[in-house]
């Protein structure tokens, strides 16, 4: 059975970890924007980490289940209700056939996910059913559309649920405002005071960022690099331009690119920072790959243990 969509939202996207193995052909590796509250969900329902869920961006979502099942939400809070009642995000719900689950507005955060007992069941393209609208590939057409209207979200209807929610601890900080990075092998090309500028000055998340990458505005920085030839582009790359407002690459980003870095977020800090909306201020600071090794490994253990 499935989710009948009566509303589609902005932005909802069928996503799973992503597209690997095929950059080499220009295919970006797609999946969630903030993977910790994506692999929370498929935990709380027991499901394999890489089970499809749907990314919602901003909320205005309303779907119509057509038979029981176990639902988790995760992520932001964008005011969801289960037949008109409220609920919260960071756990799991008991679905019967004719709910109405519906998303509204931010209340904080940008993005939820909504994971179902089992996985969506979606046919993968090229190992994956990441959706990426801009190399139209993924989701349930496999042309990478956004859901629509009076699409069905097929899972396996059951009866089977376990109330569960997330530990406290384990529950990310989106007021954060501090996003880590990882210092690139072009960072030398920054001068000290352009380096300085760059980690003590704040950045307004612009209007023109997506899935693609965050532009930021805010103190502007400079290579000594008048250019460099265009090479592979790692999660999290903190491309500088020539107008000097930094962009940070995530999750559908292109393959390859010519503009300085000043080094990479880290998973976890790419998380916190897809859940910013445009308007919000943020600031980056240095740390070593050690340090998010060990910040990766923390998040990984508490997933691991809590399953």
């Amino acid at each position: 059975m499935a989710f009948k969509v009566i509303k589609p939202g902005l932005l909802a996207l069928i996503q799973d970890l992503g597209r690997h193995g095929h950059q080499s052909i220009g295919l970006t590796t797609g999946g969630p924007m903030d993977e910790v509250a994506f692999r929370w969900g498929n935990a709380l329902l027991d499901n394999h980490d890489n089970s499809p869920q749907i990314e919602i961006t901003f909320g205005m979502l309303t779907l119509e289940a057509q038979a029981d099942t176990s639902v988790a939400i995760t992520g932001a809070d964008l005011g969801a209700t289960l037949n008109d009642r409220s609920i919260t995000p960071w756990q799991t719900y008991a679905i019967k056939k004719g709910d109405i689950l519906a998303f509204h507005q931010p209340v904080w955060g940008l993005r939820a996910y909504l994971a179902v007992k089992g996985g969506f069941l979606c046919e993968p393209t090229l190992g994956s059913v990441a959706t990426v609208m801009r190399e139209k590939i993924g989701g349930l057409t496999g042309k990478g559309d956004k859901l629509q209207k009076g699409d069905r979200l097929i899972y396996q209807a059951g009866t089977e649920h376990q109330q569960r929610s997330v530990p406290r601890l384990a529950i990310p900080d989106y007021s954060q405002t501090e996003i880590p990075v990882i210092l690139g092998y072009q960072y030398q090309s920054f001068s000290v005071l352009e380096r300085a500028n760059f980690f003590s000055s704040d950045y307004k998340v612009s209007s023109n960022s997506d899935r693609m990458g965050y532009r930021l505005e805010g103190q502007e920085v400079h290579s000594n690099l008048k250019g460099i030839i265009s090479e592979g582009i790692a999660y999290g790359a903190i491309q500088i331009p020539k107008d000097g407002q930094p962009i940070v690459l995530l999750q559908d980003r292109q393959t390859i690119g010519g503009y300085p870095k000043m080094g990479c977020v880290t998973r976890v800090g790419g998380s916190i920072l897809a859940q910013q909306k445009p308007g919000d201020i943020i600031q980056f600071t240095p740390i070593t790959v050690d340090q998010a090794e060990q910040e990766r490994h923390l998040q990984m253990a508490r997933l691991a243990q809590w399953r």
